[in-house]
Order: C-alpha cells, then sequence, then structure tokens
C-alpha cells in the first residue's frame, strides 16, 4: 500500500474515534477532526488556547458535502469557486448538521472545497467535513512549514500524518464572507 492511503486510513482510525490530526492541506498545515463531532471541535480550541466564539473553518470535498451543510449557496458562491486562482474559503450562512461549536454565533461557517489528494480522500471515507485551522496557538504565527510547528502543538494532537512534512506552505486562503441575500464581504485577500 502506498504512503497516502495509509496516512488516510490511520488518520481516519483516530478521527472515527474523536481524536485530533495535524496534517498538510492545500494552504498551511492544519489541525483538525471530524466537523460533526463536538468534543474532538473542544479538543482542538483547547490546545489552540482559543475562545469557542472564534470560529474555523469546514474541508469539504464537494457539493454533495456542501448541500448537506447549507440548503441555501449563493450562485455566486459556485462563481467565485470556479474563478478563484488560489485556495478560497467562503463564509456562507445558516450552517446545520456540523458541531454546534465550529459554527459562528451568526450561524455562519466558513468552508473550502479542497482538491488536495490527502485531504479530499480523507473526507471521501470520513463521509464527513473536517475542520481545519491553522498549527498554532491562538495569536502565534501561523506556521510556514511543519518545522516552524511548535512541539505544543505536535504532541497536543492524537495522530501527525506523514506526508509533506518537508514541503513548504502555501500561503493562507482568501476569505470571502456571502450572505443569504447577497451581501458579499472580502474578509482576507
Amino acid at each position: 500500500m502506498d504512503t497516502i492511503n495509509q496516512e488516510i486510513i490511520n488518520a481516519y482510525e483516530v478521527i472515527k474515534e474523536g481524536g485530533i490530526i495535524l496534517y498538510p492541506t492545500d494552504t498551511v498545515w492544519g489541525i483538525g477532526c471530524d466537523a460533526t463531532n463536538p468534543e474532538a471541535v473542544a479538543k482542538i480550541y483547547k490546545l489552540k488556547q482559543r475562545a469557542e466564539t472564534q470560529s474555523m473553518i469546514v474541508l469539504m470535498n464537494g457539493e454533495k458535502m456542501m448541500y448537506n451543510v447549507f440548503k441555501n449557496i449563493p450562485e455566486v458562491a459556485w462563481q467565485i469557486l470556479d474563478l478563484s486562482e488560489k485556495p478560497t474559503t467562503l463564509i456562507l450562512d445558516d450552517a446545520r448538521n456540523v458541531a454546534h461549536n465550529v459554527i459562528s454565533a451568526d450561524k455562519s461557517l466558513g468552508v473550502r472545497l479542497v482538491k488536495e489528494p490527502f485531504c479530499y480522500k480523507l473526507m471521501e471515507r470520513m463521509k464527513k467535513p473536517l475542520v481545519s485551522t491553522s498549527a498554532n496557538i491562538s495569536g502565534q504565527p501561523t506556521p510556514m512549514s511543519f518545522k516552524e510547528i511548535s512541539p505544543e502543538i505536535i504532541n497536543g494532537v492524537d495522530y501527525v500524518v506523514k506526508l509533506n512534512q518537508d514541503k513548504v506552505a502555501g500561503k493562507p486562503s482568501t476569505i470571502i464572507k456571502l450572505t443569504n441575500d447577497s451581501q458579499v464581504k472580502i474578509i482576507r485577500k
């Protein structure tokens, strides 16, 4: 079995039991868990020393998963995703079917569709979205490579994915908030 498939199995087993993982994404290294498991989400907030009022984003691997979490997705969302040249996180209204503590107070949720093979295949196996938050203590700089991740984070997760540890990360994603009444606000370019 090749390394990526073995790592997907290993990460899945940990996530299935409510654990949290440290893993490479299409942007920076992330801390993640099953986005439908509130206890696992709470572990990430605790590890990052982050207030639960500061929401995290959720990765998804396709339209079906998006519609399971959002009943209404503005048409402009699909246009933005189609035209984006770099990873783009959309904050959409009225999230459902995910852990309550991953949804913002205003009922919105940040989501990013990923094609990166590890993340995509892991979610295919999970059949659920994956929490993704930068691999740092809240308020500290976002690590741009695996070697910049603090020992506190590495030792605080249940599993570290053994892929792309020598690769420098891409930039954090663009973040755009879209409301159901078609308001568009760029949060991060």
